[in-house]
């Protein structure tokens, strides 16, 4: 394996984060997500992920992020996580060059031993997934049965977990722990300000994502889009944000509370398409590499997994002709493909 200079693709944009799905099983039944009951076959092996994840940092990702379905339902978490630890702090393992190991999850699973293992094994950020404040609300946007008592049991967990992740020793305020929260028009968007109460409360970055037309499951229909500038808005009229701006390649635009109770971000790739700093390469569980969150179908990865210089020239191969720009299209109107999966492609 050797190293190189950052690929990039038909569009000058390089290659800065690999998101690597470890399932596509979740143990939640979001509705805007609609995950698989089982994993594909000949989900990759160890080895296979770490000289994936070795021949993704020769070629620049600086970010590794790991992702499902739910995450902490793989049993290849924790060893991957270490594995990549030691290759970090290894004289000459590509693996020195990267910069953040992160993980996101649903939080339910994450308990304090479980918190502890993830910071000791090398997790450097974790971003927890919460839709909703009001458990009625938060059962419905996770497609639990139960109601009102099912959802207030899940807020409870996913604010355990967070609370977790603290006495684990990440750090909110550097930005360690996030809150992401999924916004449908007419299903959850009046859960703004308590979302957002909740994660000042806890000093969090909450990021509001748009709901997004990901997959064929979840009968996205724009009329369902709360725009980001109308999430900012609201939240703003309640406590007043100061701009901090999209970083290159970052996915959110970024506000800071001026009391300085934590911060706010938005994802809007639907009403501000950010295709043209784009730097994600998504690789579902069993090997199919994707360019594109919204494209139809992957690439597959299996043939070459065993042999790094084969993959090596696969992967760069597949980003130096990567031209993808769905979100920019989709307000050209160009008609709309078939998408694979979110919980598939690991968001």
């Amino acid at each position: 394996m050797t190293s190189t200079a950052a690929v990039a693709d038909q569009r000058s944009r390089t290659l800065g984060v690999l998101r690597l799905s470890l399932t596509a099983r979740c143990n939640l039944d979001c509705s805007y997500c609609r995950p698989d009951a089982a994993d594909p076959p000949d989900l990759m092996t160890l080895d296979q992920q770490l000289r994936l994840i070795r021949v993704a940092v020769a070629l620049g990702a600086h970010t590794l992020r790991l992702t499902g379905g739910e995450p902490l339902l793989s049993d290849r978490l924790l060893p991957l996580l270490e594995a990549v630890s030691q290759g970090r702090r290894t004289a000459g393992d590509p693996l020195t060059g990267l910069r953040h190991v992160a993980l996101t999850s649903n939080g339910v699973l994450l308990t304090p031993d479980r918190a502890r293992l993830l910071r000791a094994a090398g997790l450097d950020r974790i971003t927890i997934s919460l839709d909703a404040v009001d458990g009625a609300v938060a059962a419905r946007m996770a497609g639990l049965r139960g109601g009102q008592s099912a959802g207030e049991r899940l807020v409870r967990k996913v604010i355990d977990g967070v609370m977790s992740a603290k006495l684990a020793g990440f750090d909110a305020e550097k930005g360690e722990i996030k809150l992401n929260a999924v916004i449908k028009r007419g299903e959850n968007d009046h859960q703004l300000l308590p979302l957002a109460a909740l994660a000042r409360r806890h000093r969090l970055e909450l990021r509001l994502i748009e709901y997004m037309d990901v997959g064929s499951r979840n009968g996205w229909v724009q009329d369902q889009v709360l725009p980001a500038a109308e999430m900012v808005r609201r939240i703003q009229a309640r406590w007043p944000l100061d701009a901090l701006g999209r970083d290159s390649g970052a996915t959110a635009n970024r506000w800071r509370y001026r009391d300085d109770r934590g911060g706010l971000g938005v994802i809007a790739s639907i009403s501000e398409p950010f295709c043209g700093d784009c730097n994600r390469l998504r690789i579902t569980a069993d090997g199919q590499a994707f360019t594109c969150l919204f494209a139809s179908e992957g690439f597959d990865l299996k043939p070459v997994l065993n042999n790094a210089a084969a993959l090596q020239q696969r992967i760069a191969g597949l980003w130096i002709h990567r031209s993808d720009h769905y979100s920019e299209d989709r307000h050209r109107h160009v008609p709309r493909p078939s998408h694979a999966e979110m919980a598939y492609l690991g968001g």
